[in-house]
């Protein structure tokens, strides 16, 4: 009865100190709390512990002097120190007599024994690291002074633990450290979450900064670099003016003044901030109210959206400005012309659509690069010729729109007339000459239309008529104008759909032999049998596919499925003979063409040579690029013919340097030979031209035995035309070989 009333006073007096001792570190608490270290996690610590306090506190005033009262009381603290994460530790340096509280087993890991038999075992599981502040709080201890230290120990399971330990030494009179009392808590969670949230906030590539009073509190590393700063150092304390206006700080505050409600809520928003240097930089940030070291503060976590910014206005000029001419796009105008549309009664006003006469020769010949020099310049003399009476739009390629507002018919064809007047000068290009003339078509508002479409379809549709008078011309639109334009615009956009819908189809002429007769070689030629409109000619649609652009996806088309024919008639036992295809200068100037060549014939696994590809002689007019093509093309093996010859620009000099195989003499000097009064003189001059620079010459359009003979006579040995075949469909072709063994 007496070992437990001295184990119960004993308890009782370390539980009395533990509450004294409490009570100190609540205050230490408070006072982290003012000063903003680690508060939150402290505070709620520090409100548990008070609560067990209260609970200690309580107990002690029921004990009673009875041994039945403090059996019962010596169990209520046994299961209180069992269950509190706290431990006590008091040392009487004197007597060497240790009391610990149980809560120490849950600290470390050890039981209580352990620390009872090894006095110094408490130290020896501190991490070394964090040994000399053990040293530094052993000096402070020399002074009387409690010391609040932090330090890391190892768990026998291996787990490193963060361990709090606010110490109350203890000397006597002579000044000498008799006694000192600890109380232990584990902060591991504590610490791991602020290791967390530091390492987040100063990892952060976005800034995070603390502000009262309009006084910057805390900035992160982010931070100080964004404004080019070169430390924190230099912001905290100054006055956040120094970074952003007066303006954008009164907004923020005006909008928090007006959210009392909801004190705690954020706000967004995007602003310019100023650096060191001066200058702006474009930043998204959001604030909130916060409590930071127990007093009222605002948070603000932004970053830097400087180059969103500048990608926002790229995006947003590449939506409204053609980025060749810098002039304003098809959108812009269409935006610009909704709101004029949106007035209750807008003033008349004109659209004028204008398309460039020649260009697309000069671009095909010439190459893009020359192409966009032009555009260029059209787009400044445009400018010029509507300053001060109209808008310039690019509408794509090489057409434009010029919007004349507050204007009647007659002002709109002196705005016209100056047009036209700005291109009968040539334009310069790296000191050559160009003439490009303009085909304007003019709808006006409202009696052509009220509404955007409208208006730009009838515009396009005067220009169209302006083109079939002449081109260098201005047409009003009017219902009459609407037959002939009309027709050409539907096959446009039919031909666009020809493709997608297999309405086109290849047929193929004869190359004969004039001598034995037999096919040496087949011609490919595209025909269009339309659902509606039957059969469209050639003649119609190919200009067309040339003038729209049309022409590249149509000739590649052409190319795959003639080389597939052929191969496909050389797996049904005919003998191999070369396949001719047209392509246009337009293909030949596309970047891929070679590389599309190259791939069709190694998809088809066609040999190179039974393919021939027949070019024109405006080839001439972009010799350089021309003649790398070429060569390109004679690498890969295929045969190269000079199309119509003599009726086009050609250049002998040029000529004998380039690539040919073949020159095909066109139809109209064939003619020629049934004619008294030439007797076929070109033809002869050609046959003879082509001899002596080695080429095969090639007549086309032979109609009468009578031309077969004159080309015997003169040794030309190859020719076409409907005196052997017209155009077949591919099974007739090869049944036409079959029957004939090859013959006609």
């Amino acid at each position: 009865m007496e070992s437990k009333f001295f184990i119960m006073k004993q308890k009782k007096v370390l539980l009395l100190s533990a509450i004294v001792l409490l009570f100190e570190v609540l205050d230490q608490g408070l006072q982290g709390v003012i000063h903003g270290e680690g508060w939150y996690f402290q505070l709620i610590h520090l409100v548990l512990n008070v609560g067990t306090i209260t609970i200690l506190f309580f107990l002690l005033k029921r004990f009673s002097t009875t041994t039945e009262e403090l059996e019962k009381s010596n169990q209520k603290l046994n299961n209180i120190f069992d269950t509190l994460d706290v431990a006590i530790w008091s040392h009487d340096l004197k007597s060497n007599v240790l009391l610990i509280t149980p809560g120490i087993e849950k600290l470390y890991g050890y039981s209580s024994e352990d620390f009872y038999k090894d006095l110094n075992l408490w130290k020896k599981v501190i991490l070394p690291a964090d040994l000399p502040v053990i040293a530094d709080r052993e000096k402070q201890f020399l002074h009387g002074e409690p010391v609040t230290s932090i330090y890391r120990i190892i768990r026998p399971d291996g787990k490193v633990r963060w361990i709090q330990d606010r110490g109350f030494p203890t000397l006597n009179e002579a000044g000498e450290f008799v006694d000192f009392t600890s109380v232990l808590f584990d902060i591991t969670e504590q610490r791991e979450s602020e290791d967390r949230y530091r390492s987040l906030v100063e990892m952060s590539p976005d800034i995070i900064a603390v502000i009262r009073k309009e006084i910057i509190e805390y900035i992160n590393e982010a931070g100080s670099k964004l404004v080019g700063e070169t430390g924190t150092g230099n912001i905290i304390g100054q006055h956040i003016g120094k970074y952003v206006t007066m303006e954008t700080i009164n907004e923020i505050q005006s909008l928090f003044r007006t959210k009392d409600s909801n004190y705690f809520e954020k706000i967004r928003m995007e602003r310019q901030a100023i650096k060191v240097d001066g200058s702006t930089i474009d930043v998204e940030f959001s604030a909130m109210p916060i409590l930071y070291g127990g007093r009222h503060a605002m948070q603000v976590i932004g970053r830097d959206i400087t180059e969103r910014k500048k990608a926002e206005k790229t995006i947003q000029h590449m939506a409204y400005f053609d980025s060749l001419t810098g002039l304003p796009n098809r959108n812009k105008f269409r935006n610009h012309l909704n709101e004029i549309l949106a007035n209750s009664h807008p003033e008349p006003f004109a659209v004028v659509f204008l398309d460039l006469d020649r260009f697309k020769v000069i671009n095909d010949t010439k190459g893009h690069t020359t192409g966009d020099l032009l555009l260029k310049q059209v787009a400044l003399r445009l400018r010029l010729a509507a300053k001060n009476v109209g808008d310039v739009f690019r509408q794509g390629g090489d057409e434009f729109i010029i919007l004349l507002e507050n204007i009647d018919k007659e002002a709109v064809s002196d705005v016209c007339d100056r047009f036209l007047a700005e291109f009968s000068a040539p334009l310069i290009l790296e000191e050559e000459e160009f003439y490009v003339t303009p085909s304007i078509g003019i709808s006006m508002y409202p009696e052509n239309g009220e509404d955007i479409d409208t208006l730009i379809k009838h515009a396009d549709t005067a220009m169209y008529m302006a083109k079939e008078r002449g081109k260098n011309n201005f047409q009003f639109y009017t219902s009459n104008h609407d037959g002939p334009t009309l027709r050409k615009m539907e096959l446009e956009n039919k031909l666009r759909k020809a493709l997608e819908q297999d309405q086109l189809v290849l047929h193929y002429q004869p190359q004969v032999n004039l001598v034995s007769g037999r096919i040496v070689g087949v011609e490919a030629l595209v025909r269009w049998n339309h659902p509606e409109l039957g059969m469209v000619s050639p003649g119609e649609f190919i200009p067309l596919a040339e003038e729209t652009g049309l022409i590249v996806p149509l000739g590649k088309w052409i190319l795959k499925n003639a080389i597939l024919q052929n191969k496909a008639w050389q797996q049904q036992g005919m003998e191999p003979i070369p396949v001719a295809v047209n392509i246009s200068v337009r293909q030949l100037q596309d970047d891929d063409f070679v590389e599309y060549v190259k791939l069709a014939l190694v998809n088809t696994d066609l040999e190179p040579k039974y393919l021939e590809l027949e070019i024109t002689e405006s080839i001439m007019q972009n010799i350089e690029r021309s003649t790398l093509i070429l060569n390109q093309l004679k690498q890969i093996g295929v045969k190269l013919s000079i199309d119509d010859f003599g009726t086009g620009y050609s250049s002998l000099s040029y000529l004998k340097h380039l690539p040919i195989d073949n020159i095909k003499i066109d139809k109209s000097f064939i003619d020629d030979i049934l004619d008294d009064n030439h007797q076929g003189s070109i033809v002869k001059a050609i046959i003879d031209m082509g001899q002596n620079m080695n080429f095969t010459v090639i007549a086309e359009g032979i109609e009468q035995e009578t031309q077969v003979n004159f080309l015997l006579q003169n040794s030309c040995m190859m020719g076409q035309g409907y005196f052997f075949s017209k155009p077949l469909p591919a099974s007739e072709i090869g049944d036409l070989m079959k029957k004939n063994s090859c013959t006609v």
